[in-house]
């Protein structure tokens, strides 16, 4: 049997780049949000639950723990199907990954619009707040690198997917 036909053990595949893509993806952007809440008294239970309000609105901030794990599974899968988009994409225009450097943080931009824009404003929790500029200005800066993050596990899952 050639070499090239031989399965690949102890590689990680696509599927697994993608889901280590979005645990890192989340993970980080759970860890900045409560970075910059934490101090002015907003706990990870409120900022979990804030997150599950996209599905349950108001109700969520009265559910307790539930919730806030409603919001934590929300979040995990919002960022694994930020990371699977990206790949996608560059299936099909595979020079995108060839700088990351440049389009993932553009990619984090179009996130940060479609999750301010679109997503929220369509959902149970609404039209988001933008009246904290540091927030904003924090925020959009994050998508930016989270874009990026984003590319750096597409390309991996990407080259993964090759034999």
């Amino acid at each position: 049997m050639p070499a090239n036909t031989l399965p690949r053990t102890g590689l990680p595949g696509p599927t697994s780049w993608l889901l280590l893509g979005g645990t890192t993806l989340g993970s980080l952007d759970i860890l900045f949000a409560f970075a910059f809440w934490a101090p002015q008294g907003v706990t990870l239970t409120r900022i979990l639950q804030s997150i599950a309000a996209g599905l349950l609105g108001r109700p969520s901030y009265e559910g307790g723990i539930a919730t806030a794990w409603l919001g934590a599974g929300l979040h995990y899968f919002i960022a694994t199907m930020m990371v699977l988009a990206c790949y996608l994409v560059a299936r099909r225009f595979p020079g995108l990954l060839r700088r990351p450097l440049v389009f993932g943080p553009l990619y984090g931009l179009l996130l940060y619009g479609v999750m301010n824009f679109i997503v929220l404003p369509l959902s149970a929790a609404g039209t988001p707040d933008f009246a904290n500029a540091a927030w904003v200005t924090s925020s959009i800066a994050m998508h930016a690198v989270f874009g990026w993050i984003c590319f750096v596990f597409a390309r991996r899952a990407l080259a993964a997917s090759r034999p």
